[in-house]
C-alpha cells in the first residue's frame, strides 16, 4: 500500500509546486495631497516576469485605485515572509 501512496502524493503536490504565483514588490504614488505606499501583488502563473514586464502587468492595477507605480522594487516565486507582509500592511495583495 505505501508503493502506490508514495508516488501518488509525489505526483499530485508536483503541478501545484509547478504553478507557483510571482509576487511584485513595489512602490507607488497618488497626487493631491501626495501619498506613497509599498505594497506587494500577485501575478498568476509561474516564472516571474521580467521587471518591465511586471510593471507593464501591475501599472492598470494600481491605476484602477487612483495610484500612479513608481517602480518595482523585487520580484519572488516565494510567498513573503511576516515582516514584507506586515510592511505592505493594506497593500499586502491588495492589488
Amino acid at each position: 500500500m505505501k508503493r502506490i501512496l508514495v508516488p501518488l502524493l509525489l505526483a499530485l503536490c508536483l503541478p501545484v509546486a509547478a504553478q507557483a504565483d510571482c509576487y511584485v514588490e513595489y512602490k507607488a504614488k497618488q497626487d493631491g495631497p501626495l501619498r506613497l505606499h509599498y505594497g506587494i501583488a500577485r501575478l498568476p502563473g509561474g516564472d516571474c516576469p521580467p521587471g518591465a514586464e511586471a510593471a507593464d502587468l501591475l501599472r492598470p492595477r494600481l491605476a484602477g485605485g487612483g495610484w500612479t507605480l513608481l517602480n518595482v522594487v523585487g520580484l519572488s516565486t516565494e510567498t513573503p515572509g511576516d515582516k514584507k507582509k506586515a510592511n505592505a500592511g493594506d497593500f499586502f495583495l491588495r492589488y
